[in-house]
């Protein structure tokens, strides 16, 4: 009876139902408790609600999922079956920014209590996650965001072990991240957004957005991005009144000097949702608005996104499916990108002018924005991104059981994972890593490695039972790219989780090995030529006999065979392994 109720009255004329936003003068964003309690009465009067436990998080506290769908399934599989597409809304992952918060809060209360947009959801189920960083905003405080125009308090960036979450999605290091990937497995959304506000420059807008990059979606899905999801969200929104543009990052002083697309690696939100073949979304309201408006076009635009799959369903679920088809058949991964700065678009671009005077603090210029002189004028946007390192596909790649946490990792997210029953003998892509470089100082807590160089070799390879084999020719397949391909920005290399082979664990005399090397060129030949063909190419490397010496050992029958040995191996063929 509550609940019929409930549904035949505004929510404004509930005092009840009204949020702590709501009911502080649109300054006030929820506690944790606020927020997990309203929720917990919605899902007590709805039965379209079901709230639970999705996994730990740093914090001590639970994940939390709320799941709305009108005929109150919350199952995953069943939901497929039932041929719906899920949109997954994602909150607070930097509690400092909390309007999803609570303009979901509101968003899923009107979507019970009007029955015009409970219309919106008769073919689609959603998913929220309230609070991500569980941890971050039960560290509660009202000067660490010193850019931002309110609320009176807010939670805190990091998490309770100081990650921010943001460039977590990849190492998944914290517990917060690993119940996130198994839910985000289980629902596998064809929309995901995840709510943020912006810093940076000051401007007309209230709302800006990053979407997936489309030279990184799936081809299929790019396209259908850019001429079908990205013009609906923005002419929605400006009919709305509140005006988007993309993410304001610009290479020069002010955004006249043009918009850059954000490259999204799969560290970023975005960036893993695509290695799935799901579109994402990051709104960025602009932190010197105040939080009302902020909150309030979060909150038009979550809708505008349930609005639009509710009616492309049918077109989004076909791009989805024929991406996932195509995804099956691909032959070259692109690792790296870079921006192709020749190929621009112009926007129109609502700004203030930017001006410098003296600065009370220094006494020299300073940048300041000019509210006084707004302008709106075209500004080029450079958001076409090429594939820089490609890799042709393996048949599968082989693990040693002996990498746990990386068995671990791929689980989480979803690969399948066969293992040997038997020991066996198999040819094989070795990479030996060459070079790469390293961040001088720590970052998300590790030393990040980039600008890989391998020396592939085909080797003829002892694998043992138990010995993990991760195939292709599944759902997962640029995952699996994209983390076990060392030169891949994010991979499992380049955030130093197999940092153990890079250091040696057996080495020489050089007074002893100088005989045994002059020996290895004796009856190499090829080996020599390549050596002095190096010294030629290399004039330090020619004076260095240190070096020199270093070099002949490693491509020797002395190495130890296990030093800058990448120890995930590509099998190219298609031998037929013994496998459980």
């Amino acid at each position: 009876m509550l609940a019929a109720a409930l549904h035949a009255t505004p929510a404004a004329d509930k005092p009840d139902w009204q949020t702590p936003f709501e009911k502080g003068n649109g300054n006030t964003t929820a506690t944790y408790a606020e927020c997990i309690d309203y929720y917990r009465r919605l899902d007590a009067a709805y039965a379209e609600v079901t709230l639970r436990e999705a996994g730990p998080t740093d914090s001590g506290e639970p994940l939390h999922e709320v799941v709305i769908s009108l005929d109150g399934d919350a199952d995953p599989a069943s939901v497929r079956r039932k041929n719906r597409r899920v949109v997954f809304i994602q909150n607070g992952i930097h509690p400092g920014e909390p309007e999803g918060i609570d303009a979901s809060m509101m968003l899923v209360r009107d979507y019970l209590q009007d029955k015009k947009l409970r219309q919106q959801l008769e073919n689609l189920t959603l998913v929220v996650v309230p609070v991500y960083n569980v941890d971050g905003m039960l560290n509660r405080n009202s000067h660490t965001r010193a850019n931002q125009n309110g609320p009176e308090q807010y939670g805190f960036r990091g998490n309770g072990r100081h990650y921010d979450l943001n460039r977590d999605y990849i190492k998944q290091e914290s517990r917060n991240a690993r119940s996130f990937a198994a839910l985000f497995q289980g629902w596998r959304p064809e929309v995901f957004v995840e709510t943020h506000t912006s810093n940076g420059a000051d401007y007309q807008y209230t709302m800006t957005l990053i979407a997936s990059q489309k030279d990184k979606l799936h081809p299929v899905l790019g396209q259908y991005l850019q001429q079908r999801l990205l013009p609906a969200l923005y002419g929605g929104m400006e009919k709305r009144q509140w005006p988007m543009t993309p993410y304001v990052d610009f290479d020069g002083q002010t955004p006249e000097s043009g918009l850059i697309g954000f490259s999204d690696s799969p560290r970023y939100s975005t960036g893993y949702a695509a290695l799935f073949n799901c579109i994402g979304f990051m709104p960025e309201t602009h932190m010197l608005k105040a939080f009302r408006p902020r909150v309030e076009s979060t909150y038009a635009l979550l809708d505008e996104v349930i609005h639009f799959v509710h009616r492309d369903a049918e077109e989004l679920g076909k791009a989805r499916a024929e991406a996932d088809r195509q995804l099956l058949t691909q032959t070259l991964f692109p690792l790296t990108w870079q921006l192709d700065k020749a190929q621009v678009e112009e926007l129109q671009f609502r700004g203030y002018e930017g001006r410098t005077k003296p600065s009370e603090v220094s006494g020299l210029p300073r940048l300041y924005y000019d509210r006084a002189a707004p302008y709106t004028r075209p500004v080029k946007y450079y958001n076409t991104y090429r594939p820089g390192v490609s890799v042709p596909k393996p048949a599968a790649y082989l693990i040693p059981q002996a990498w746990e946490t990386i068995i671990e990792r791929l689980r989480r997210n979803g690969v399948q994972l066969q293992r040997l029953t038997q020991d066996a003998t198999v040819e094989v892509e070795a990479r030996y890593i060459e070079d790469f470089q390293t961040t001088p100082r720590p970052f998300e807590g590790h030393y990040v490695h980039s600008k890989v160089e391998l020396r592939p070799v085909l080797q003829t390879q002892q694998l043992r039972r138990g010995d993990y084999v991760a195939r292709l020719d599944q759902p997962a397949a640029r995952y699996l790219v994209e983390t076990l391909e060392p030169q891949a920005v994010d991979s499992f290399f380049a955030w130093g989780f197999f940092d153990s082979i890079l250091q040696s664990k057996e080495h020489f005399s050089d007074y002893v090995f100088e005989d045994l090397a002059a020996e290895v060129l004796r009856r190499q030949p090829e080996l020599r030529q390549q050596l002095e063909e190096k010294k030629k190419a290399d004039a330090a490397f020619a004076k260095d006999a240190a070096a020199q010496l270093d070099w002949v050992y490693r491509r020797s029958e002395y190495a130890e065979p296990g030093y800058c040995r990448y120890p995930v191996l590509r099998l190219m063929g298609q031998e037929q392994l013994k496998v459980e």
